[in-house]
């Protein structure tokens, strides 16, 4: 899509990608880059969007969605030099996308006045699939091969891994494959905490290779545990980094003004310090 068919703000950073893309004259570092090499920078400034908007922060915020936006407009352009899509396309997509999956919003008096029925995003979403094989064909994507395809099928291995398990379990429970309260998930966890506890002693290979397997075990229904409660186990292991960083930061001030540093502290002197951080922030003295 030329960038005047653009907004002026989006055309113009169109215009830079093109640039900086241009053999000869652009940057050969950018000129280097594939889709699997921006990959990586395009998860990491989604995760500092996530972070700005935890911290609160809209100066960073914005400066976030600008370079997040950037990415998409990065991958947008490799794929026009391939003559497969460009960001007109992609912005055409997701804005037909959106008007198709609320038919409640923008369908005609009687889709509105339906409401969002239960099970239609599930048939957008299948028809939507179909529609896929042919664009597939178009661009020479590989097809999809399985004999029998899964529910699973959709969900991105590439998802971090706590976020995949939540992913993995509300595809399962689509179709019934799921505990119908909190407490058999507790119970469950019980379970798994008992049988990593029993494996803690081993140091052979197949030990290890034990060890690791009950703590995912733990892991993955911990995530359940979090999607049975309606909590994002994300945000809250986030949260839960930054409360600890914050906490011991605290215990880094407090060693400071005694003119001691960690290494010359010890754990007991730092767990008392660490519990006097906690009460003050409790009282609101601090955080």
């Amino acid at each position: 899509m030329p960038p005047t068919s653009l907004p002026a703000d989006l055309a113009e950073l169109v215009a830079v990608m093109v640039a900086l893309r241009t053999p000869v004259t652009g940057c050969p570092w950018d000129l280097e880059q594939t889709f699997a090499t921006i990959a990586p920078y395009t998860i990491e400034e989604a995760y500092e969007v996530a972070d700005a908007i935890a911290r609160g922060d809209l100066v960073d915020l914005k400066d976030e969605l600008g370079d997040l936006l950037l990415q998409v407009v990065y991958h947008a352009r490799i794929a026009e030099e391939m003559d497969a899509f460009g960001l007109g396309d992609v912005i055409k997509a997701v804005t037909a996308k959106m008007i198709r999956r609320h038919p409640h919003v923008f369908g005609d008096a009687a889709a509105r006045s339906a409401g969002a029925a239960k099970g239609f995003w599930e048939r957008i979403k299948a028809d939507e699939k179909l529609a896929k094989v042919a664009q597939r064909a178009r661009f020479g994507a590989p097809a999809m091969t399985q004999e029998h395809p899964s529910v699973l099928d959709d969900v991105p291995a590439n998802m971090t891994a706590l976020t995949r398990a939540i992913k993995l379990q509300a595809k399962a429970a689509q179709v019934g494959f799921d505990w119908p309260s909190v407490a058999p998930v507790f119970a469950k966890v019980r379970e798994e905490f008992d049988e990593l506890a029993a494996e803690l002693d081993g140091k052979d290979a197949a030990e290890v290779a034990r060890r690791q397997e009950e703590l995912g075990d733990l892991m993955f229904v911990m995530a359940n545990l979090a999607r049975h409660l309606e909590i994002d186990p994300e945000a809250a292991l986030r949260a839960a980094n930054q409360k600890f960083t914050r906490r011991f930061q605290g215990v880094e001030a407090l060693l400071r003004a005694a003119g001691k540093t960690p290494p010359q502290s010890d754990l007991a002197e730092m767990d008392a310090l660490w519990d006097a951080v906690k009460k003050a922030e409790k009282v609101g003295e601090v955080g």
